[in-house]
């Protein structure tokens, strides 16, 4: 059973379930938004990049980004996702990651934008 992120009810009172594209989409998400330090059995779980949303933007810290996230990807959720590509913006208050892998298990593609902060467009 894959648990739906975030974490919710249905429509018949129980924990909501998602598919595994879903599933993996909400696992990459708790992936780069969380911070090393936030959860308490797993201190270093997370990419860090939040921490440079305000940081100078520049061609050396979107490589930098970029290599962060697809690093944390990789030893968070390599048993489960093949990364391949790695798209990060930055823009005032806002964070936009763009990620495309392959499920492991189903040989899928996808590609998901993932945004924080700011408003989005």
């Amino acid at each position: 059973m894959n648990l739906h992120f975030p974490y919710a009810i249905d429509g018949r009172g129980r924990t909501a379930e998602a598919s595994d594209p879903e599933w993996v989409r909400g696992l990459i998400e708790q992936v780069l938004f969380t911070s090393p330090g936030e959860r308490v059995m797993r201190p270093d779980f997370g990419s860090g990049i939040m921490q440079l949303v305000f940081a100078p933007n520049s061609a050396e810290l979107a490589a930098t980004t970029q290599v962060l996230v697809q690093g944390a990807l990789q030893h968070w959720l390599g048993s489960i996702i093949s990364v391949e590509d790695v798209a990060v913006l930055a823009e005032d208050s806002m964070l936009r990651v763009t990620v495309t892998y392959v499920i492991r298990r189903t040989r899928v593609r996808q590609t998901h934008t993932f945004e924080h902060g700011g408003t989005a467009p």
